[in-house]
């Protein structure tokens, strides 16, 4: 069975524009276990009023819950940014195999495009694929910064 990786990075966007709905940077996030969305997530930092209510992590939270543990060892994570150093920790941490991101973050990205936690020694590394869905993803993004530039 191959995976459809746009699908679920669409299913990420849709979390994303419930973020820009709600004031916040647009990035969304969902967990999948067996080709089936187990959980999702979208920065809530402005909502929530935290420094750590990343896409990323709260999708993890998620799923740590619906999935009754902490370990997501059978799982991927598809983001519409690519995830910070905390986010990367966090996904380190949870022992998440596979990342996959849509567009670069030259300003956080702890997935190459700054460092890559990854490649650290850490006891686990994730794989990572950049550009899925990375245009509409963007785009959502631009249109976000251009918007608050605006206003």
């Amino acid at each position: 069975m191959s995976v459809d990786h746009e699908y679920f990075m669409m299913q990420a966007l849709k979390e994303a524009k419930l973020a820009r709905e709600t004031g916040d940077v647009p990035v969304g996030c969902v967990i999948v276990k067996q080709d089936e969305v187990v959980a999702s997530g979208r920065n809530r930092r402005e909502d929530r009023h935290s420094a750590t209510a990343h896409a990323e992590v709260i999708a993890i939270e998620n799923a740590c819950n619906v999935l009754d543990t902490w370990r997501l060892s059978d799982c991927k994570i598809y983001v519409t940014l690519e995830p910070c150093p905390m986010c990367a920790g966090a996904i380190i941490n949870a022992r998440i195999p596979e990342v996959y991101f849509a567009v670069k973050d030259s300003g956080m990205g702890a997935c190459g495009s700054i460092l890559n936690l990854f490649e650290e020694e850490f006891r686990h590394h994730p794989k990572i694929v950049g550009g899925i869905f990375e245009e509409e993803c963007k785009a959502e993004l631009q249109d976000f910064f251009k918007e608050l530039r605006k206003n």
